[in-house]
């Protein structure tokens, strides 16, 4: 009959309404490139924001390879105070990176811009995905400037181009790490300037207490198992491992292996530990 309908095939409708699993993740994947693509352009356009980015840790590495070094003896390490102290920077700057994270999602809720986003056909997961994506990437800029400073002052690989890799590969990790702490402290805390308030009072003393600019055996014996023990230090000694070529060294005190699966515990635990807290954070806001 000329007026009659064909037969829907099973499962026709329900495939047309549902997309697939594979579907919906290249839908998230897109969204979220979409995303970090917006926070790069961002940056872009306000150039200032990234060579002050640039200039702190490199501030930071100038004062102490020729202001405070010479008054810090670490004669025993191969290469001296600067391949000492490159990798604590390196650590250090994937800790301060975290600022944009809390800053920029906490800005983003008080003017709107969450919001508009989630009224639009887009992946729930690409607001956070986005913004961590485009702080890694920033942050892999920064190391890589670092590491170029680091070449101008005396620093150098000892192990290979591996090891040089790993090196950077574990400080992103760190800086990933950190981004999802401050991601969850921005969409808890909202408020832009308390915000950077809360971020001081964490990250300063995980990173100047740590073994970052000077041994941990030069510390006052009430701080110094703290010191010794705290994340930051975990990763510093992993770092300077890989820099000087997996040689164990009495300043670092722990094989390759073992400063490694150390570091990777504690940053591992992190990301597992604040993901959910960050997103359940960012479905309440």
């Amino acid at each position: 009959m000329s007026g009659a309908q064909a037969p829907a095939l099973p499962g026709t409708a329900r495939a047309l309404s549902e997309p697939g699993a594979g579907q919906r993740l290249r839908w998230a994947f897109e969204d979220t490139m979409v995303i970090t693509w917006r926070n790069l352009l961002t940056w872009a356009r306000v150039p200032a924001y990234i060579v002050f980015t640039v200039v702190q840790p490199v501030m930071f590495t100038l004062l102490f390879r020729y202001v405070f070094g010479g008054a810090i003896n670490v004669s025993t390490f191969p290469g001296g105070y600067v391949s000492y102290l490159i990798p604590g920077v390196i650590a250090q700057t994937a800790g301060f990176a975290s600022f944009s994270t809390a800053i920029g999602l906490s800005r983003e809720l008080n003017v709107g811009g969450i919001d508009r986003i989630r009224s639009m056909p887009t992946a729930r997961s690409a607001v956070l995905l986005g913004r961590l994506l485009a702080d890694v990437l920033r942050l892999l800029v920064t190391i890589l400037v670092m590491v170029g400073v680091g070449y101008a002052v005396g620093f150098r690989f000892q192990g290979g181009v591996g090891y040089a890799l790993a090196m950077v590969a574990l400080a992103l990790y760190l800086g990933l790490a950190v981004c999802c702490i401050s991601a969850f402290i921005g969409l808890q805390v909202r408020d832009e300037e308390s915000v950077q308030a809360f971020g001081l009072i964490w990250v300063f003393p995980l990173t100047f207490v740590s073994s970052a600019f000077v041994q941990v055996s030069s510390m006052p014996s009430w701080l110094r198992g703290f010191a010794q023990h705290q994340p930051f230090t975990e990763v510093i000694n992993a770092l300077r491992v890989l820099a000087i070529g997996n040689k164990v060294q009495p300043l670092v005190g722990q094989s390759l292996g073992s400063a490694l699966w150390q570091s990777l515990a504690w940053v591992t635990g992190a990301i597992v530990v604040f993901v959910p807290l960050a997103t359940r954070a960012y479905e309440r806001a």
